[in-house]
């Protein structure tokens, strides 16, 4: 297991290799498919986006409100291919990493690749226990959103693994058949 917070990820991205665990720790920012065509509108108007993309980390969930004292409901990744015409872009202006679960397509590939970023899965359907590493959260943009406004979260050990390494490691086409049998 690599514990890592965001600005230790800032180096060690180029090292990670698919399969790694990861712990990761620091400010993420969260994006699904509505706030990020909001984003790539921002962008086409030259205007200023929520966050500084360069160097940070979205996390593509929505989270449900905040229960018992925490600062989010369930907070489980969505499914990541849905931002794939979005993301090529965003990485290429230097967004470092990206959270997500399931396959992504040639061109993020290929994007991850020439940026050196990487791409980690979260595990789907374990909301609760991705909520757990959440310890502080901030609605920044697109309030009328609701759950899927971009939020600044805090987290704390998150875990996660990486899936599409800055080598063009790819653990759904080079590693499918090793990770189908666990």
């Amino acid at each position: 297991m690599i514990e890592l917070t965001i600005d230790e990820l800032k180096t060690a991205a180029g090292t990670l290799k698919v399969g790694d665990r990861v712990l990761l720790s620091g400010t993420v920012y969260t994006a699904r498919d509505a706030a990020h065509k909001r984003i790539i509108e921002l962008l086409d108007r030259g205007e200023t986006l929520p966050f500084d993309i360069n160097g940070a980390v979205i996390y593509y969930t929505g989270p449900t409100p905040a229960q018992n004292g925490r600062p989010v409901g369930s907070c489980g990744p969505t499914t990541s291919i849905r931002m794939d015409k979005f993301t090529p872009r965003l990485l290429d202006l230097g967004l470092l990493g990206i959270i997500g679960k399931g396959e992504r397509g040639q061109a993020v590939c290929d994007a991850l690749l020439r940026n050196a970023s990487v791409y980690f899965c979260a595990v789907g359907g374990a909301g609760a226990l991705m909520a757990s590493h959440v310890i502080e959260t901030q609605e920044i943009a697109f309030f009328d959103l609701g759950c899927e406004s971009v939020k600044r979260l805090v987290v704390d050990r998150l875990p996660l693994t990486v899936c599409i390494d800055a080598h063009g490691g790819n653990i759904f086409s080079d590693e499918k058949g090793k990770y189908s049998q666990i």
